[in-house]
């Protein structure tokens, strides 16, 4: 049997101002990276399907 998910807890203070300034600033990824990242992800599933 699955345990509990906890609460997520609640930011105060320098915690919350920096968790909203790190996520206002959205870094975009570039072309080469997405393209590295899909490779990567076909090669796994490969080796995953080889599993079954």
């Amino acid at each position: 049997m699955a345990k509990p998910i906890k609460e997520t807890p609640v930011l105060y203070g320098k915690d919350a101002d920096s968790f909203v300034k790190e996520n206002k600033e959205v870094k975009k990824v570039s072309k080469e990276e997405k393209e590295e990242i899909k490779e990567d992800y076909e090669t796994l599933m490969n080796l995953a399907a080889f599993g079954i």
